[in-house]
């Protein structure tokens, strides 16, 4: 039988939560303004010292602040109120995009300046990160947090995918101060957005500040054999098989294409991405997960050989596109068993441990792939990366049975209920 006229598809249901709304688009103007960024910081450092070892830099930049701190972000998100730790780090990435345009309209030339910027802005990610994934189960009932977690990656995707064409197009219209000035408007719109939610999540956890609550999140994580999988093959595929760094030199090098062609590239996995993740909003990913999680990571590493080879631009879109959809897949399985198979005040520092391992693979494996690049050249280290990331997923399905065994995301989730640590009240319920 069909619905009535004013019945929400299931597909969509969690937009009628009025926070959730905002809160969708408080992270789209964030990612806009982040990919917006992140184009222009690398064609323009790229432009300056036409070097990929800098390149890696900025990526290094960004993770080192990012690892030192995020274990002290996610005990903040479960001591403080999540929606005002976002504002403020939203905050001080907005004076970080206003330092990058006086770094523009200074005609600096020095990028030491970019990577202070960036240490900044990474130390500003550590706080957020953990704070916006604890945030999510605050919007939407228990029973809609699996769509929720897939329109969030859809919402994420899509301004992944419009980011680095904007981005392309504002450099190559208005130069890095064009990029800039966008970045830093959307930057203020999430700050006034994220003050709009209505929510207030309090203090989740009543623990004294000690060493033991801090790093609470990785004996959780290392208890739970599926989390514990999921996220450190998340971690190894994408720390070697992860080729973004290096786009801006197969945009100009490899492929002779300009800033417009390297906004195309940078989207294109985003593109695949929000897909998928549409896909999985109106229909769940169903039986079998673990296994297909495990041959979406494979297909990831062999399109992004693929990309690695490619002397034409169309296939290496095609490729990018096919790796960021396959990735979407690992996505979704990983952040679903990590916010329903965790207790509300373990949501902040369990996610700070994810947190620390997607920045892992992002950040640390740009750094990775630009100095690999400059000592071997791009295409062995794209290719060299992605061949890892395939031994990775043949050495995961064999130790990790309990992730292979992952039929429904749902069912798993509630069978991994987890046992609260030594420090935890023995009282807390679990969500999901």
């Amino acid at each position: 039988m069909g619905q009535t006229a004013d019945a929400p598809s299931p597909s969509f249901s969690v937009f009628r939560h009025r926070d959730f709304r905002l809160y969708q688009i408080a992270r789209l103007c964030a990612v806009l303004a982040m990919q917006i960024e992140s184009v222009a910081i690398g064609w323009q450092v790229y432009e300056v010292t036409g070097s990929a070892l800098a390149l890696g830099y900025t990526g290094l930049s960004q993770f080192v602040p990012f690892l030192s701190f995020c274990l002290v972000g996610g005990q903040v998100a479960d001591r403080f109120d999540r929606r005002k730790i976002l504002a403020i780090c939203q905050g001080v990435m907005l004076l970080c995009s206003l330092a990058l345009l006086a770094f523009s309209l200074g005609h600096v030339r020095d990028v030491r300046f970019v990577y202070g910027v960036l240490i900044v802005f990474g130390t500003a990610r550590a706080f957020y990160a953990p704070a916006g994934s604890a945030l999510t189960p605050h919007l939407v009932p228990k029973d809609e947090l699996t769509r929720a977690v897939a329109v969030n990656s859809t919402t994420w995707q899509v301004a992944t995918i419009a980011g680095p064409a904007v981005g392309g197009v504002l450099y190559g219209w208005a130069g890095p101060t064009g990029a800039y000035v966008g970045s830093a408007t959307l930057c203020a719109l999430t700050v006034v957005w994220i003050l709009s939610l209505k929510v207030r999540t309090g203090r989740a956890s009543t623990q004294p500040l000690s060493f033991s609550t801090l790093v609470a999140g990785l004996g959780f994580v290392r208890r739970q054999r599926m989390l514990l999988g999921s996220i450190t093959l998340d971690l190894f595929a994408v720390l070697l098989g992860g080729a973004v760094a290096l786009l801006p030199i197969y945009a100009r090098d490899v492929l002779h294409t300009g800033p417009w062609g390297l906004g195309l590239l940078r989207c294109a996995p985003a593109a695949g991405a929000a897909i998928v993740a549409v896909a999985l909003a109106m229909r769940p990913l169903g039986g079998r997960a673990g296994w297909k999680m495990f041959a979406a990571v494979a297909v990831f590493g062999t399109a992004t050989c693929v990309f690695g080879m490619s002397r034409s631009l169309p296939l290496s879109l095609v490729a990018l596109a096919i790796a960021g959809a396959a990735d979407m897949v690992s996505v979704v399985v990983r952040h679903t068993l990590e916010l329903m198979s965790t207790p509300d005040e373990m949501r902040g520092r369990v996610g700070a441990v994810n947190m620390m391992c997607v920045g892992a693979s992002n950040e640390l494996g740009e750094f990775r792939a630009g100095w690999l690049a400059e000592h071997v050249g791009a295409v062995p280290a794209v290719v060299s990366g992605a061949l890892g990331t395939l031994l990775v997923v043949a050495i995961w399905v064999w130790a990790f049975p309990e992730l292979r065994r992952v039929d429904r995301l749902e069912t798993a989730a509630r069978s991994t209920q987890p046992e609260a640590p030594e420090p935890e009240p023995a009282t807390t319920q679990a969500a999901g």
